[in-house]
């Protein structure tokens, strides 16, 4: 059975907005298992200075991650997009076992198969020691939430 994960390539501006909204909920919920089904079965992965292949070490990786990254919350915008790729600017919050708090400021840059599963995924990521009292991303993003600002 082949697996389908619409939107498809090639993107318009809606399914592309469809397709970025898609991945950060399946990432707001933590759940590594069911972030890994967005990717192929051989999905090619950077993110930072790990590199990895298939679902199974996605799983380990963000197994590994949300265990030391707690309350994690993620805001995805389409940077730009054409034919199979998807640009993507995030940031998320999250504390570490200490209790400090930190903000994470990324570039993404994806690519699809013709079922809409990620078969390539590079994240370039920094990030930034915050107070408590600073965090702006509280929970789920709100329709009519404003995009997130540079600094």
């Amino acid at each position: 059975m082949t697996e389908d994960r619409p939107p498809h390539p090639p993107f318009t501006r809606e399914s592309a907005l469809a397709k970025v909204r898609a991945a950060e909920d399946a990432w707001n919920s933590r759940d590594p298992q069911r972030v890994a089904l967005a990717y192929t079965p051989d999905s090619v992965w950077r993110n930072r200075g790990v590199f990895l292949t298939g679902r199974a070490e996605i799983v380990a990786f963000l197994t590994a991650k949300w265990a030391r990254e707690h309350e994690y919350a993620l805001r995805k915008n389409l940077w730009a997009f054409d034919g199979d790729r998807i640009a993507v600017r995030f940031q998320y919050e999250c504390h570490d076992d200490e209790g400090r708090w930190w903000r994470s400021y990324g570039n993404e840059l994806w690519e699809f198969d013709a079922n809409g599963l990620m078969r390539r995924g590079e994240a370039s990521i920094d990030d930034a020691r915050i107070d408590a009292a600073d965090r702006r991303i509280l929970g789920p993003w709100q329709d009519g939430e404003p995009e997130l600002p540079v600094h």
